[in-house]
Order: structure tokens, then sequence, then C-alpha cells
């Protein structure tokens, strides 16, 4: 199936969409407060060219957390399609989700804007996936029973808040805690409990408030 190529208008305006995008998720994940005028400066865009795709700041917040939340639907989702070991399917969720990196922007963001209605139904898909997945590696025996859920955002958190001197040597480090992460989470001959009690469903969505 042929596609038609986009004209040359359309082709720059689609590709400054991408580098604004780009840039909002380096300015925002640095610095939260940042006026938006630092994402087009950072963008190499007129401020005008930002505001025809972008009303407002809010609006271009929601747009990163949106994009996040998808790469999380899809990572979750080809998780739950894979037909070989339920571990592999598990660790491959896992890495998937901490090479997208979208929790940097859970830790930067939260709380800066009111989230949409659309925003929350991708979070709610994204939380059923995350239990289908942590669901069918307890049926299949190969993770650990007291794990929920809900401990999976707050690890990513932890690997999302893992940097080297560059974006080589992050890779590398988040590699490694993801590693050992894992080795704590499959199920081994013997184990002690996880202390204290595990997160409740819904115990961290009211840090998505807007603070005054």
């Amino acid at each position: 199936m042929s596609t038609t190529p986009l004209s040359g208008r359309r082709a720059q305006a689609a590709r400054n969409d991408e580098l604004i995008l780009e840039a909002a998720r380096e300015v925002f994940v640095a610095d939260p407060s940042a006026p938006i005028a630092a994402v087009a400066e950072r963008a190499g865009v007129g401020i005008s060219a930002l505001y025809r795709r972008h009303g407002s700041k809010e609006d271009l917040l929601r747009r990163l957390c949106a994009d996040g939340l998808d790469l999380y639907i899809d990572a979750g989702e080809a998780a739950l399609e894979r037909d070989d070991d339920a571990w592999e399917a598990f660790a491959g969720f896992m890495a998937r989700v901490v090479e997208a990196d979208m929790h940097a922007l859970t830790i930067a963001l939260a709380g800066t804007f009111t989230p949409t209605e659309d925003l929350n139904r991708r979070a709610e898909r994204a939380g059923e996936l995350a239990r289908a997945i942590v669901d069918r590696a307890h049926a299949a025996g190969v993770l650990r029973r007291d794990v929920v859920p809900t401990d999976l955002g707050q690890l990513f958190e932890q690997l999302a808040s893992v940097h080297g001197g560059d974006e080589r040597r992050t890779r590398q480090l988040r590699d490694r805690y993801l590693a050992l992460l894992l080795d704590a989470l499959r199920v081994p001959a013997e184990q002690r409990p996880l202390p204290g009690p595990a997160p409740r469903p819904g115990e961290f969505a009211d840090r998505w408030e807007k603070r005054p």
C-alpha cells in the first residue's frame, strides 16, 4: 500500500512538531517551571509556530504525558501478545518501559497541570495492562507473589532517577540496576517477605492534582 508523501509545507510542520516535543521533554524534565519560550528556543522555532500546535504550556505538558502513556500502553500490549516464556515477557516489558524513559516525565510533571479525561483513560488502560502482566507472571510462578502492579510504577521512577555523566552512561547504569531489580523480582528458591505494606491502588494518584 503506497502512501502519499507530505507536501513541503506539511513535512516542515511535522518536523517542527517533532522538534518542539523533543525540546519540551528536555526542557521540562530539567525544569518543570521553565517558560514555554524556552521550548521554542531549544527547538529552534518561532514562538508563533509553537503556539499554532499547542495553545498553552498545559496543552504541551498534556501532550508529553499522553505520548508517554502511549509508549507504556504499546509496551504492555506487546508483552501480553507474546506467547513465549512468561518471565521473558515480563522482563521485556520492564526493559522497554525503562528504555522509553516516560517516568522521568512523571517525576518532573506530576502536579504541574490538570489531567484531562483522555489522559485519565490512557492511565487507566496502562494500569489494566500492568495488572494483566503481573497476573500472568504470578500465574506462571515466576514473579514474587507479594509484588503488586503499583510496585512497578515506583520501580520505574527509581530507575528514571538514575543519571550518569552522559546519555550512554545513563543507559548503562539503568540497565545495570534493572538487571538487579529483575533478579529481586523473580521467584528464587528462598526469599524473605518484603518489608512494609504494598502500595495501594491509586495511592499516588493525588500527586497529579495541580498544585496552587
